[in-house]
C-alpha cells in the first residue's frame, strides 16, 4: 500500500520552486548582451563571483567615487501585464546613472539584481538585454549581477529589479549645490513621458478608476495605453557630461520622485530660491490624461510626476546659449525654465519652500 512518503520520497530545491539549471540557462542566454556593455577597464567576464574593474586614474589627481542604487517601482507591473520586458532594463539604468551624473560623475559600471517568482531564462535574458542597452547608452559597463528565485513569495511571471552604479569624478570638478549663485539660469531637459515615477498613482487612475485597457488604442498617443506607459526613461548621463565639458554648469537636478520643485530644492544652497515658469513648456498628453481621468489636483500632479522635465541644469547666464546648442545637437529637448535669486524670506511657496512655480501650463 502506498503512503504519502512513497509518493513523494524526496524533497528537492526544484520541488520547492527553485530551478538551478534554469538559472544557468539564463546566464548563457544573457551573456551576449552583457558582453556588449563593457569598457576597457573591465577584467574577466560574466559568471565570476565578483565583477572586476581596474580604473585608469591617470586623468584624475583626486578622484571621488560616487554610488547610486535604485529600482523602477511599479512600472514593472505594466511590463508584466503587457508581457513586454525589453525596455524595463533601460528604465533601471536611467534611474541609477542619471543620479550619478548630478554631481558630475562619469558612470563606470553597474550591477543589477533581479528577483523572480519563477526563473524563465528567455524573460531574464530579455530584461538584461535592456539593461545592457542602457549601459551602452550611458557609457558604463554591466559588471554582472544576481538573479534570485523567490517561490512562495512572488508569483510565477512576477519580478522586481534594482541596480547599483558606481561613477567617478575629479574632486575639484565635482558639481554640488554650493556652486550655485544668484542670477544662475535653470535649463530644463524634456522627459520621455512618465519615466519611472508615479506609477502607483498612474495605474490607480487609468486602470482602476478609468478602467482603460492596456491594449486599447489612445487617440492622443497614437498607440496603446500600455505602449505609452512603457516608453523608456530618457538616459541623460552622456548629455550631462557633454554639457559639463562645454559649459560652467554648477549642478544638475534629476527630476524623479517628488517632482520638479522638490528635486530642485535639493540642489539649492541656503539663502537662494528658484523660480520655474510653467508657461515655458507643455507637459506630454499622458499627464493631462491622468489629471483629467482621476481629477487629480495640480499640486498632487506636480509632486508626483516629472510633468515633462526629466533633468535640470543650473548654469551661469553667459553659458545658457551654449548649453542649449549642445543639447539641441544631441537631440535633447531643452529650454530656459527659470532662474535663481537670493531669498527675501517672503517668496510664495506653492509646493517647495525654496522653489516658486509661476504661470500655467499651455493647454493643460
Amino acid at each position: 500500500m502506498s503512503t504519502p512518503h512513497d509518493q513523494d520520497p524526496r524533497a528537492s530545491y526544484a520541488s520547492a520552486g527553485v530551478d538551478i539549471e534554469a538559472g544557468e540557462a539564463a546566464v548563457e542566454q544573457l551573456r551576449p548582451y552583457a558582453e556588449k556593455a563593457t569598457r576597457p577597464e573591465v577584467m574577466g567576464g560574466i559568471g565570476g563571483f565578483a565583477g572586476l574593474f581596474a580604473p585608469k586614474l591617470g586623468k584624475y589627481t583626486e578622484p571621488v567615487l560616487a554610488a547610486s542604487t535604485d529600482g523602477v517601482g511599479t512600472k514593472v507591473a505594466i511590463a508584466q501585464a503587457m508581457d513586454k520586458h525589453d525596455t524595463i532594463g533601460l528604465d533601471l539604468v536611467a534611474m541609477v546613472v542619471d543620479d550619478l551624473v548630478v554631481c558630475g560623475a562619469e558612470p563606470l559600471f553597474l550591477q543589477d539584481y533581479i528577483a523572480v517568482g519563477k526563473l524563465v531564462p528567455a524573460q531574464i535574458a530579455t530584461i538584461v538585454k535592456g539593461i545592457a542597452e542602457g549601459c551602452q547608452q550611458a557609457g558604463c559597463a554591466l559588471l554582472g549581477g544576481e538573479t534570485a528565485e523567490h517561490p512562495g513569495l512572488m508569483e510565477a511571471g512576477g519580478y522586481d529589479l534594482s541596480a547599483t552604479g558606481i561613477g567617478i569624478v575629479e574632486a575639484e570638478s565635482m558639481l554640488r549645490p554650493e556652486r550655485v549663485r544668484p542670477g544662475d539660469v535653470l535649463v530644463a531637459m524634456g522627459s520621455s513621458g512618465l519615466h519611472s515615477n508615479g506609477y502607483s498613482l498612474a495605474r490607480h487612475v487609468l486602470l482602476d478608476i478609468a478602467r482603460m485597457p492596456l491594449d486599447g488604442h489612445v487617440e492622443e498617443f497614437g498607440h496603446t495605453l500600455g505602449e505609452e506607459l512603457l516608453v523608456p526613461t530618457r538616459i541623460y548621463a552622456r548629455d550631462c557630461l557633454a554639457l559639463a565639458a562645454e559649459t560652467g554648469v554648477r549642478t544638475f537636478s534629476h527630476i524623479t520622485g517628488g517632482g520638479l520643485a522638490r528635486n530642485l530644492e535639493r540642489v539649492l544652497p541656503e539663502g537662494l530660491v528658484a523660480t520655474a515658469d510653467r508657461g515655458s513648456w507643455t507637459p506630454d498628453q499622458v499627464f493631462a490624461l491622468i489629471a483629467g481621468r482621476g481629477r487629480v489636483e495640480r499640486a498632487e500632479m506636480e509632486k508626483t510626476f516629472n510633468m515633462g522635465v526629466g533633468m535640470v541644469a543650473v548654469l551661469p547666464p553667459d553659458d545658457v546659449d551654449r548649453a542649449l546648442a549642445v543639447l539641441t545637437a544631441r537631440h535633447v529637448p531643452a529650454w530656459v525654465l527659470g532662474e535663481v535669486k537670493r531669498s527675501t524670506g517672503e517668496e510664495p511657496a506653492e509646493i517647495g519652500g525654496r522653489v516658486n512655480m509661476i504661470g500655467v501650463h499651455p493647454r493643460f
